[in-house]
């Protein structure tokens, strides 16, 4: 599969022909480019955030798909099927002083291509559901894992989540970076916790993902891709 790290929360994955586009976000609020490139389908796991919902600037004519809208059975399109796992962003953070504004509800949300199955954590600011943990375990090959740490879940959570699902791998997203105006942990926070040997740190926003090699692991392999935009 290939993969491409746009900023933020914001993915590209292709394989087989189909072009997926992971939480767009607006690039005159992020500070981060716009995407361009053409996609088949554009998902995002809010309508109302900023930095999570904006397909307008993404090319081609994607199918766009908002995760909270995908009912409880599913969704099916474009041969992609998608579940969606409701969420809330962080109710501890000062949203009021901050942002003005009360926390968006948002969604994890879990669909495979290329025969890997992927978990894009959205934007949760809490403790994943345990209901969405039991639905979850075993059944990631792929998380995209929010490590920025404010406003999302927090680390000794996402610690807790991966252990108990069990990816093969875990790629972070949701950082640092120095053209983005969120004032957010850099990767290398998240990477601290975690055994050198189990990070590989790619220095490039791109890759061809093939992880049929490695095993279903409380402790999965970490593989860091850089911010493109």
């Amino acid at each position: 599969m290939k993969l491409k790290f746009y900023a933020h929360a914001s993915f590209r994955l292709e394989e087989e022909g189909l072009s997926v586009v992971t939480d767009p976000y607006t690039p005159s609020l992020a500070g981060f480019d716009p995407i361009s490139e053409p996609a088949d389908i554009v998902i995002m796991s809010s309508a109302t955030d900023d930095f999570h919902c904006d397909a307008s600037h993404v090319g081609g004519n994607p199918t766009v798909v908002n995760a909270l809208e995908v009912s409880d059975s599913g969704l099916e399109v474009g041969g992609l099927f998608i579940t969606s796992y409701p969420a809330m962003e962080s109710m501890t953070y000062d949203f009021q002083k901050y942002f003005q504004r009360d926390p968006d509800a948002n969604a994890l949300y879990h669909f495979e291509i290329g025969g890997v199955r992927v978990l894009h954590m959205g934007d949760i600011g809490n403790a994943v559901a345990p209901e969405h943990i039991e639905n979850l375990a075993g059944k990631v090959d792929l998380l995209l894992a929010l490590t920025g740490e404010h406003a999302t879940i927090s680390l000794d959570d996402l610690d807790d989540f991966i252990s108990r699902i069990k990816p093969r791998a875990v790629i972070p997203m949701h950082y640092f970076s120095e053209k983005g105006v969120l004032d957010i942990e850099p990767v290398t926070t998240f990477t601290d916790r975690i055994s050198p040997e189990r990070v590989t740190w790619i220095e490039s926003s791109e890759m061809d993902l093939d992880i049929s090699g490695l095993p279903h692991s409380e402790n999965p392999h970490v593989f860091v891709l850089e911010q493109s935009r």
